[in-house]
């Protein structure tokens, strides 16, 4: 009897130890270790770049045609811009401005949304900017049929069909991209951009041409200015530990 107990025992130490070990059918996975030690947090700054963006030849933005949808057409009782270029008074609203080089560390992305509006057949904002990682939420306001297809490249396509008012959808890009433009198959008018980035040093410009970012540590940078039509500029600034430094960009009609 005795021997047939220490016998018993004896197995179902053996089987414990072999089911904790990953047996029984099943594949053992094994934890390993990164060789490549994990990005370093970017330190927080004081320093900011305060900016204008400016535009010498007058508005010359036009006026959508939504007679092909008369949904579209009656949520207006005015003439919708294409805001392909909204200047007044010399100042260029919807120019991307973003840190382009100088950046060290890494940065994590906000845990609130960025959300994408199709609102009067018209995406919403116009241009605006993202973190990589960060949630989009892609929202139809209007009681017709969009579809919102994003043609990035270096990020995942993706089209996709909102035929009811307040449908959302989610996404996230996963790689810095300047510029994913998005646009409505159904309304060819329908247009969006959006920068995607690896921090939060980017703005756009407004109504007055002004933009601001804010929090960046001491450091040269390399700072670019992105316009629908109008191409990019670049610039060097030095950014002291604390305090603003200004700058402006001109922007001119491409030639053609």
């Amino acid at each position: 009897m005795h021997n047939y107990r220490l016998t018993a025992l004896c197995a179902i130490v053996l089987v414990l130890g072999f089911v904790a070990c990953g047996g029984g059918g099943g594949e053992t996975t094994v934890a390993k270790e990164s060789s490549q030690p994990a990005p370093a947090a970017a330190p927080a700054g004081n320093g900011a770049i305060n900016g204008t963006v400016n535009y010498s030849n007058g508005d010359p933005d036009t006026a959508i045609k939504m007679g092909a949808d008369p949904v579209c057409a009656g949520l207006h009782s005015e003439p919708v811009q294409t805001e392909t270029v909204v200047a007044e008074a010399g100042k260029l609203a919807n120019a991307f401005v973003y840190v382009k080089e100088g950046l060290s560390g890494s940065f994590s992305p906000p845990a609130d949304s960025q959300l994408l509006n199709q609102e009067g057949c018209r995406y919403t904002p116009h241009v605006s900017g993202i973190m990589t990682g960060q949630t989009l939420v892609i929202r139809n306001s209007d009681p017709t049929l969009h579809n919102v297809h994003a043609l990035p490249t270096k990020n995942e396509e993706f089209n996709q069909g909102q035929p009811f008012q307040n449908m959302e959808l989610e996404k996230q890009f996963m790689a810095p991209e300047v510029m994913v433009r998005f646009k409505c198959d159904v309304h060819p008018w329908m247009a969006a951009y959006m920068g995607v980035v690896d921090h939060p040093f980017f703005a756009v410009s407004g109504a007055d041409g002004s933009f601001s970012i804010a929090g960046l540590p001491a450091g040269d940078y390399v700072l670019e200015a992105w316009h629908e039509t109008l191409g990019t500029q670049t610039q060097s600034v030095s950014v002291g530990a604390d305090g603003a430094v200004d700058v402006a960009f001109d922007f001119a009609p491409t030639a053609g």
